[in-house]
């Protein structure tokens, strides 16, 4: 398993933390508002809230307060318009990195993300610069507690548009395009296999090795406060740390 990998796990069993707290929960809400918005509140025609919609739901945001979303999205309830925007951008050690936002203020935005880099031994690169290097999947892993075997999980997810499975350690990782996420989660879930997430995500074509413990801090510690920020949606990055030292600094 990858470090990148790794860091995204430990992301998601951060997330029940976030969650305690509320703000995971406002971050999805972010998501499935804006997704009603852009594309209706009809979850079959809107594939993408469709997608947050049960994201939501696996973190256990309440049903009336998903509704409310979708309904401020539409516009049958007034609400902060919130607008995506995206920033590019450099950790130590060259990592690329992108940086998803909504927001109800791009200017504050803007100078919050810059500050975040700049005070942490990164660099905001020009629009265009950094994405690249990156490519839109969608990303379901399915927890291998049920005696889930590769061969048969890639059976079962093929016909539903699934492009790849991997070993991930404690999950398999099934890659699809970004409109077959809803389709592969419903194969694996008719098997009665557990999905431990199910996401739009963006996968790097290729990686920066990052082989120091130090080095990793750095990166690591980036990556954390922009995903710490209440406008941050996603952050993705393109780094590779060894095991050994994705150890040392994710306990």
């Amino acid at each position: 398993m990858s470090g990148h990998s790794k860091w995204a796990t430990t992301k998601h069993k951060k997330g029940a933390l976030d969650a305690a707290r509320g703000k995971l929960f406002a971050k999805l809400i972010r998501q499935v508002e804006v997704a009603a918005r852009e594309g209706g509140a009809d979850l079959d025609g809107n594939p993408t809230l469709r997608t947050m919609f049960q994201k939501a739901r696996d973190a256990s945001v309440p049903m009336d307060t998903i509704e409310r979303a979708i309904k401020r999205g539409t516009g049958e309830l007034e609400g902060v318009h919130y607008e995506p925007v995206v920033y590019e951008g450099y950790a130590p050690c060259g990592v690329a990195v992108i940086v998803e936002c909504l927001t109800d203020n791009r200017n504050r935005a803007s100078a919050e993300i810059r500050s975040v880099f700049t005070k942490n031994g990164g660099s905001m690169a020009e629009p265009g610069s950094v994405s690249w290097q990156f490519e839109r999947k969608g990303v379901v892993n399915v927890a291998k507690d049920g005696g889930v075997d590769e061969d048969e999980l890639t059976l079962a997810v093929a016909d539903a548009g699934a492009e790849d499975v991997r070993d991930e350690g404690d999950t398999w990782e099934v890659l699809t395009p970004p409109t077959a996420v809803a389709a592969v989660r419903s194969a694996v879930e008719a098997k009665g296999w557990h999905v431990a997430s199910a996401e739009l995500t963006m996968q790097p074509s290729q990686v920066v090795p990052v082989q120091s413990e130090g080095d990793a801090r750095k990166v690591l510690r980036l990556i954390d406060l922009l995903d710490e920020h209440d406008d941050v949606q996603n952050v993705y990055a393109n780094f590779d740390i060894p095991d050994s030292v994705m150890e040392l600094v994710t306990v």
